[in-house]
């Protein structure tokens, strides 16, 4: 296995070697790293991304008699089971930084791809048990996986590439559920129900493209050039007793309502939203290939917003992220507002009745730019947020992530545990208030960090952080 591993390895570089040598310059390293990281990302959610937005629709044909796809003895839930991961995601990242410190971001990375493509192969021929059980699976993979990219986001970056870098990674990332629902909405198209055959399908396709994704993550390069820092010679004891250190420092519990707020978000974009159109009966017998087109305009402004944060990055670092932070705050809001007149209060709960209308009569063309504008609008937080990370706690980077995912997961376990239950006025009061709190608490530490890099005689730039010794300065 190891020499087959080698060799597939071997021959995928062997172009790499004939035009540009097999030595590069740090900075070419650097740039390859980053465009394999966004790539290797790519295609491994491209599966994950596009079964959360579409799962609780499949799930509930494979559980509905007479629908084409009906498993009997299925009685899984879509949202619980992204509850589920979530949970566990929550808990279990307070160990990715150790997992990370222990294994290298590199090998993290590979072990953790292997969970998710796991939990892709439930589409295959669902069962109640083992979709709960690979649900829990793949929440101890993801903190590490997402703990081990923006460790390695960040030592392939220095303070004038680290916007540039998050924007273009998040881009290649987001553009995934581009990728995954363009290819849903043709499955899905005329099909009232999801039946068995197309659901198998998607499956076998997504989970294919999965598995690709974790094969590229072989092609990363080493990074020698951090062998020296802290961060890369932190064993996996001090890594979770850095964690908790960091966690309660003022600036990360300011930055941890914001990172509330995003898994609320989450929830709703990933999940809520997509599946809210594909119950709206009034969207006709369509609605299921109408959630996906609005995954695809979800994407889209995903994209759009990293792309731009990314290109524009040297921007960024001279004015403050605070800017793309309220260009944020001001779209969610707006988004939110569209939801909450274009969509039935029911919708959550299951298929509406003729009867459940929305405030407005419920517009086609409204629900697909009320989903570009939700995508961009989240773009707009987590570009800033990895680039606050991997910038002013570039020397704790895998605990700074780490803490980022442990908010961001338990808010979005939360949410999904009720989202089935609760009506959707009221899920939208819950994240309005969250975006508020987490905008106010972002702009506080970027604007304490900007008035200390302001202050001549201050040697300390590490976002309002000023303990001396914990290993959080940045360099002047």
């Amino acid at each position: 296995m190891v020499m087959s591993i080698r060799t597939f390895k071997r021959f995928i570089q062997f172009p790499l070697r004939a035009l540009g040598g097999y030595i590069m310059e740090t900075t070419t390293v650097k740039n390859y790293n980053i465009f394999i990281l966004g790539f290797a990302f790519m295609l491994v959610f491209t599966g994950f991304n596009t079964m959360s937005g579409i799962q609780a629709m499949i799930f509930k044909s494979a559980t509905t008699p007479g629908s084409g796809g009906y498993v009997e003895g299925f009685k899984g839930d879509g949202f619980i089971s992204s509850a589920v991961i979530y949970a566990v995601f929550s808990i279990a990242s307070w160990l990715a930084p150790s997992v990370v410190a222990w294994k290298g971001p590199r090998v993290a990375m590979i072990l953790a791809g292997v969970l998710y493509a796991q939990y892709i192969a439930q589409l295959l021929y669902p069962n109640t048990y083992l979709l709960y059980i690979s649900a829990a699976v793949i929440g101890l993979g993801a903190p590490v996986i997402w703990t081990a990219q923006g460790n390695f986001l960040s030592l392939n970056s220095d303070d004038d590439t680290i916007s540039r870098n998050s924007g273009i990674v998040w881009a290649m990332l987001q553009s995934s559920i581009f990728i995954g629902n363009m290819f849903a909405y043709f499955m899905f198209t005329g099909e009232e129900f999801i039946s068995s055959s197309v659901r198998t399908t998607v499956g076998v396709v997504l989970l294919s493209i999965t598995a690709a994704g974790v094969l590229f993550m072989f092609l990363l390069r080493g990074t020698p050039w951090a062998r020296d820092t802290a961060a890369s010679n932190e064993s996996p004891t001090s890594a979770l007793r850095s964690s908790g250190k960091l966690f309660l420092t003022k600036d990360m519990l300011m930055l941890s309502v914001t990172f509330l707020y995003t898994g609320l978000q989450l929830s709703i974009w990933s999940g809520v939203y997509p599946t809210c159109v594909g119950f709206t009966n009034s969207f006709g017998e369509n609605r299921k290939a109408l959630a996906t087109v609005c995954m695809i305009f979800i994407a889209a402004g995903e994209v759009l917003g990293g792309a731009i944060f990314g290109f524009f990055g040297h921007l960024t670092t001279k004015r403050g992220r605070d800017p793309i932070v309220i260009l944020g705050f001001i779209t969610s809001m707006t988004s939110y507002f569209l939801i909450f007149l274009n969509i039935p209060f029911e919708a959550p709960l299951g298929e509406t009745k003729p009867e459940d209308a929305a405030y407005i009569t419920s517009n086609i063309y409204l629900a697909v730019f009320t989903a570009f504008i939700l995508g961009f609008s989240d773009s707009c937080f987590n570009t800033q947020i990895t680039s606050i990370l991997g910038g002013a706690f570039k020397e704790q980077s895998s605990s700074a992530f780490a803490i980022f995912k442990f908010m961001q997961s338990m808010s979005a376990a939360v949410a999904f545990f009720y989202s089935p239950w609760l009506k959707l006025q009221w899920q939208l009061l819950i994240v309005v208030v969250f975006d508020i709190l987490g905008t106010i608490a972002f702009c506080k530490v970027e604007w304490a960090a900007n008035k200390k890099e302001r202050t001549p005689y201050e040697t300390d730039n590490t976002c309002g952080l000023a303990q001396e010794g914990d290993g959080l300065t940045e360099k002047p």
